[in-house]
């Protein structure tokens, strides 16, 4: 078995231990804190020793673990630990490898001391606040250094004892910001900003480090740098190449010779329901080449099997975060279910990744969709795709028109919710075909009428297929007659002004429609059902529209129509922004009506309907005031015929104005 043994105390340790795992079967890494522990990301091969060893410990872990070779890879400014390594590598006779991070190079602007007692007499002979960027661990030496503690804003990793011992020094809450980098140089001008800070202090801490973008901070705000040296026995160590060189492995191949460094790429990757059994071969693949899997918590459960880091995380935000901050993995895979294209995550963390620079890959997987209609022994191109998961999809617009509908629903309380739904909406007649925990050891496939599902409660994630045999028999355009709708004594737009009037509006399939003064809801039914994946508003004042509005929309499955029961224009001051609008009762409120339409929506569409000549003067004067770009008015009056005996006589009724206005 080969084992090699690091002291892993800086970034480039880290990213150098997880680089060896591939060569070795045992990696031992030693770190000197409980935080040091903590961002040694998980792989396999991987061993993590905690805690501060004095020599005689180095010695024994050496014996039991190198394998004849030690490498050094702590900070450049750690020279007792250093020294300590040396002299237990002496003594067991181990080979010394100094893995040092590269000189920063380009130092000018800074002032430069050899040590930071040096420094500190300096910063006593001048004025204004000091961000201190070296540590926690020479804190107490700057604190007890600076005569003025009250000027020191100290930086350092989030760990509960370096917080304890910095108010022991005296500093107060605000003067202690934990923080974990890597920083940004927006990030430190920020900081330098924030605290009024006129010095920033720090080592050379080389490019891994963070020294350029400090440079750079500074430079934003004004600020000078303060730099302490590397000790000048710290100065000679070994690249990462090198060190490669002498354990006989090859090096990474990077551009910039760290272990992460280079090109660095993400695989967004599709796995199917879950089940790694369901993987493309080239998405296993990808998997096996990975340096870390990140995905929510059941996409990672089946892919453990291929011994990768894996970490929790679903947000675009935070998996960008993730990447930006753990440079150390050079191929990144993030696993999405079911296929990446359909109602997927996917698609906003593809637009992120590539706008933060960073090389895409992209693999599809097994869509839900396929598998369970596969299973059902099914053909499914011309099943109408939905998602009610954590949508709000019109699914009854969708049933009426499409013979199979399948929907992404997610929990059992959501496949009840569907078949309440069929059932208020009459659609007690389909087939209803259930698919639980796809393609895992507990899968269920449940077929049979919504009234079967009611009470449906498997724990776990579903989809679902819906048949129905007499879908798109209805007719496409709009057109319903008078007696299509429950009436009562609430007005109704008559059926061939109804049409002319919806004619008008020249609707959109995705638009949001306001039906102000709906009265019975002729026009709200007749639009939503035209608008199938938009929205309808229909206000109304009266209680007993109100109801009949309620039982048309149920008697024509009108699913996307919001009754809204209250007075324009105060009504629909919390709608949605809207595309369209008609007016057919306004009481009174004319004017302020169509300002408010305006206000959310200056290209808003309106037609209104004017039977009244106080209404038609009052329309007319308010286009004019408001000088619309078009305008179309037309006075349609309609005959329609009425058995009267053996005869069939026209009888006319009230002569309508229709205004039509819109600002292109």
């Amino acid at each position: 078995m080969k084992k090699i043994l690091v002291f892993a105390g800086t970034k480039e340790g880290r990213e150098f231990s997880t680089y060896l795992t591939g060569f070795y079967d045992e990696v031992h890494v030693c770190v000197a804190t409980e935080y040091g522990e903590e961002v040694i990301p998980e792989c396999k091969g991987l061993v993590v020793h905690r805690g501060r060893l004095d020599v005689p410990a180095m010695e024994a872990l050496i014996e039991e673990v190198a394998d004849g070779n030690v490498v050094d890879a702590t900070h450049p400014y750690a020279k007792e630990v250093s020294e300590n390594i040396i002299a237990a590598c002496k003594a067991v006779g181990a080979t010394y490898l100094r893995l040092l991070r590269d000189l920063s190079g380009e130092k000018s602007g800074c002032r430069c001391f050899a040590t930071k007692e040096e420094a500190c007499s300096y910063l006593n002979g001048v004025t204004g606040n000091i961000l201190l960027t070296t540590g926690s661990k020479e804190l107490s030496n700057y604190a007890g250094l600076i005569s003025d503690v009250t000027r020191l804003y100290a930086r350092f990793l989030p760990d509960p004892d370096s917080v304890e011992k910095a108010k022991g020094l005296g500093l107060k809450p605000s003067q202690i910001i934990c923080m974990q980098g890597p920083f940004s140089s927006e990030i430190n001008a920020a900081l330098l900003r924030q605290f009024d800070c006129k010095f920033l202090v720090t080592k050379d801490t080389g490019s891994t480090g963070g020294f350029p973008e400090k440079l750079e901070g500074a430079a934003l705000v004004g600020a000078e740098v303060i730099v302490i040296e590397r000790p000048q026995e710290q100065v000679e160590g070994l690249s990462v190449a090198e060190v490669c060189g002498k354990l006989g492995i090859p090096a990474p191949e990077t551009k910039s010779g760290s272990c992460c460094g280079g090109d660095r790429y993400v695989t967004i990757l599709g796995i199917g329901m879950g089940n790694p059994e369901t993987l493309t071969m080239e998405g296993y693949h990808a998997c096996e080449a990975a340096d870390v899997i990140i995905g929510a918590g059941r996409m990672l459960e089946g892919l453990k099997r291929f011994n990768k880091p894996v970490e929790d995380l679903y947000k675009a935000e935070d998996i960008i975060d993730f990447i930006n901050e753990h440079k150390e993995y050079r191929n990144v895979v993030v696993a999405f279910s079911g296929d990446i294209g359909f109602y997927s995550g996917a698609t906003k963390l593809n637009e992120a990744l590539t706008g933060a620079g960073l090389r895409v890959k992209r693999i599809p997987g097994i869509s839900s969709v396929v598998y369970f209609a596969s299973k059902l022994g099914m053909p499914w191109q011309d099943v109408k795709l939905v998602s009610l998961h954590g949508r709000n999809q019109n699914i009854i617009d969708a049933l009426r028109r499409h013979h199979r509908v399948f929907a992404l629903v997610g929990k059992a309380e959501s496949v009840r919710e569907l078949s309440e739904i069929l059932l208020e909406y009459k659609y007690d007649y389909i087939r209803m075909h259930v698919g639980f925990m796809l393609s895992y050891d507990n899968e269920k496939i449940l077929s049979g009428k919504p009234v079967d599902f009611k009470g449906f409660d498997e724990d776990g994630l579903s989809v679902v297929i819906l048949e129905n045999d007499d879908a798109g028999l209805g007719a496409v355009t709009h057109g319903l007659p008078d007696t299509a709708f429950s009436r009562g004594d609430a007005p109704m737009t008559k059926e061939e002004i109804r049409s002319i009037s919806i004619s008008k509006l020249e609707l959109t399939r995705d638009g949001v429609l306001y039906d102000v003064g709906a009265g019975t809801g002729s026009i709200s039914v007749e639009c939503a059902l035209q608008m199938g994946d938009g929205e309808v508003y229909a206000i109304e004042k009266k209680e007993e529209a109100v109801e009949l509005l309620k039982k048309n929309k149920l008697l024509h499955g009108a699913y996307n129509l919001r009754i809204v029961e209250g007075l324009a224009p105060e009504a629909l001051e919390d709608l949605p922004a809207p595309t369209h609008a008609f007016i057919g009762g306004s009481s009174g409120n004319m004017k302020e009506i169509v300002e408010l339409l305006l206000r959310k929506n200056p290209k808003v569409r309106i037609v209104i309907n004017a039977i009244a000549m106080e209404t038609i003067a009052e329309t007319t004067q308010l286009i004019a005031d408001l000088q619309f770009n078009y305008v179309d008015i037309v006075n349609v009056a309609v005959g329609k015929s009425k058995k009267l005996g053996r005869y069939n006589m026209m009888m006319g009724q009230n002569p309508v104005v229709i205004f039509t206005v819109q600002n292109s």
